[in-house]
């Protein structure tokens, strides 16, 4: 199998942006809300070189595990996606310090994809030909889909990954190496959710009726075809993707029910984004949707004792 490609110089140099201080309140929109998320983004990379990355040898079972996961293909391809289509967006940019926090975020979206890449190869991996990544032809849409959609599954992958880290179906090593991509995709959704907040307030007024139009089909979009992959109605290969998705903790080798699953995603989600600044938004939909459904299946439960 042939070595990933080099990752491209981060074009990232020192500006005199700083984000606001830590107490006090800001405004969403404001000049204080925008420095504040870009820089927190920017302030908290992590320099690491996937090349450097020294992949723990694991023995013949947890390899087989490892390998035997149907994620690898799916993986790869959503973080090449997500670079370009977070890049493509970010040339559009005109205020500095958002172009910057853009590039950061895309330079880090392309960083996933060579740590993927090279954890295939070092453990044997196979994959199938990567999909083209052609240039979205709407830069913001495509930024919008990547971002909602990272929203979803970093929800449940900190939950997942919490499950794989529990029950030793990941070593200490492996997740040791892991651990920068998890607080990398944390950062970005906040990053997304926060300059949702701000260009809904930014936005020229006449352009706010599309926004919330591509807000709605976005949603829609991620919906369906979640919905599609659950049915097995794509293809197998999809399929299995999703039983993954759905049956993760059976896949770990872990039983776990749904409230089970969905507090470990909740307590996770909650953990990894308590370490930045309070001021700024998280995501919402994901974890109401989750604690609706977990209080639906409380009342089911009380109903059917009574």
């Amino acid at each position: 199998m042939s070595t990933s490609p080099a990752l491209p110089p981060l074009s990232i140099s020192p500006k005199d942006f700083r984000a606001p201080p830590s107490s006090g309140a800001i405004r969403r929109g404001s000049p204080e809300h925008l420095a504040l998320m870009c820089r927190t983004l920017l302030d908290t990379h992590d320099p690491y070189k996937p090349a450097l990355i020294d992949w723990p040898r694991l023995d013949d079972e947890t390899r087989g595990k490892i390998v035997s996961l149907p994620i690898w293909d799916i993986a790869v391809a959503t973080e090449g996606r997500a670079s370009i289509n977070v890049a493509t967006y970010g040339e559009q940019v005109d205020d500095p310090l958002l172009a910057e926090a853009v590039a950061m975020n895309a330079y880090e979206e392309r960083r996933h994809k060579v740590v993927l890449s090279d954890m295939v190869q070092a453990y044997g991996i196979e994959l199938q030909p990567e999909p083209p990544y052609p240039r979205p032809r709407d830069p913001e849409w495509s930024f919008m889909r990547t971002g909602y959609s990272e929203c979803i599954d970093s929800f449940f992958g900190f939950g997942l990954f919490k499950l794989a880290k529990d029950s030793g179906f990941f070593p200490p090593e492996l997740v040791d190496t892991f651990e920068p991509v998890m607080h990398e995709e944390g950062r970005h959704i906040l990053f997304f959710v926060n300059w949702v907040a701000w260009w809904r307030r930014n936005m020229p007024w006449w352009r706010r009726p599309l926004f919330e139009a591509k807000v709605l089909l976005v949603w829609c979009a991620l919906i369906l075809e979640r919905i599609s992959i659950a049915r097995g109605m794509e293809n197998d290969e999809k399929a299995e993707d999703n039983n993954f998705t759905l049956n993760g903790s059976k896949e770990l080798g872990v039983e776990v029910t749904f409230p089970e699953l969905a507090r470990i995603c909740l307590a996770e989600n909650d953990r990894r984004l308590a370490q930045y600044d309070a001021r700024l938004m998280r995501p919402r939909f994901v974890p109401a949707m989750m604690r609706l459904a977990l209080k639906v299946v409380g009342r089911n439960k009380k109903e059917a004792v009574a």
